[in-house]
């Protein structure tokens, strides 16, 4: 007998509605923790915590726990997750551009090619500031100075071997200046970096955009560009780019799986993964903390990685960081 549009329009519904109550069921019995290998409050326990709150929020996951393991750049939270948990698909850690380079400078004996990689989250774009009496005002006045004597620019930033120092260093060498003769100043903190460009100690200083935001937005620091590939809405700067200099630099963040996690278990941590980036919950937190939203999962992210891997390898080289 044949059926009714009415009929097959009711088991349309109905089976529609069937899956996505089993859809919500199954994320709600989902349980994670995150390893986060570095102490409280920085940037991979912001993020970790983010995502703490946006999956449960969400409800692509039942539970998320995270752990704090800190040390040597996060090469011993990396060593202690990848003895532990291989083939476990709850656990997931906390990566980024500062373990990239952490790992290299820091000779450690495991590398990010033993856990599976899940996906790039969000980044943070670096600004390039100095005083606002300083006679720099642009890129190419900047970039004149360090290709006429790159040892008379003072650069202030974090960690050696960090994030900041690979810019400077790409910066150096796109001025056509040897990056070994650069004159780069590591601090321990923002603050002591805020202060020492505030106070004229360094010719330029260079971080997070966040981290000289409510300085710019006084005038107490003249922001001399963006490492961004496009320019940013909500900053009211230009692009090292669009100044003519090919600067595009990244400090990103990403969550990684355990080693020896099957293909399907995989596919369903990132399809968890990909529902939180996409959720209400987690773009309201990036529009809160100002984070750009640079989420790229599996292949093309461990493509990128890759790539950002042999780069920062070059650039920690040419600085006498890293050993070719």
């Amino acid at each position: 007998m044949p059926y009714s549009r009415r009929t097959i329009l009711h088991t349309a519904v109905a089976t529609v509605f069937a899956t996505i109550l089993s859809t919500a069921a199954i994320a709600q019995d989902k349980d994670f923790k995150i390893l986060i290998p570095s102490g409280p409050g920085g940037g991979w326990d912001q993020t970790a915590r983010a995502m703490q709150q946006a999956m449960t929020q969400s409800g692509v996951a039942k539970g998320v726990q995270v752990t704090n393991v800190p040390g040597a750049a996060g090469a011993i939270g990396l060593a202690q997750f990848v003895n532990n948990t291989k083939g476990d698909p709850s656990q997931l850690i906390m990566s980024g551009s500062a373990m990239v380079s952490g790992i290299l400078t820091n000779n450690a004996p495991v590398k990010l090619d033993q856990v599976t990689p899940i996906a790039r989250l969000m980044a943070e774009y670096l600004a390039v500031v100095v005083p606002p009496d300083s006679p720099i005002k642009t890129a190419k006045d900047l970039m004149d100075r360090v290709k006429a004597d790159p040892a008379k620019v003072t650069w202030g930033g974090g960690a050696a071997g960090g994030i900041d120092h690979v810019a400077v260093g790409l910066f150096t060498k796109l001025a056509g200046a040897d990056p070994a003769k650069m004159n780069y100043v590591a601090f321990s903190g923002g603050g002591e970096a805020l202060a020492a460009i505030l106070g004229g100690k360094v010719t330029a200083g260079i971080s997070g955009y966040g981290e000289f935001e409510s300085q710019i937005k006084a005038g107490k620091l003249r922001l001399i560009g963006i490492t961004s590939a496009s320019r940013i809405p909500e900053i009211d700067a230009p692009t090292f780019k669009e100044q003519g200099v090919d600067l595009e630099v990244l400090n990103w963040r990403s969550v990684m799986a355990a080693p020896g996690i099957t293909p399907e278990q995989k596919k369903d941590i990132m399809t968890t993964i990909e529902a939180m980036a996409k959720s209400k919950e987690w773009q309201e937190i990036l529009k809160q903390k100002n984070w750009a939203d640079s989420y790229l999962p599996g292949d093309a992210f461990a493509k990128f990685l890759a790539e950002d891997q042999a780069r920062t390898k070059e650039v920690l080289t040419s600085l006498g960081l890293v050993k070719s």
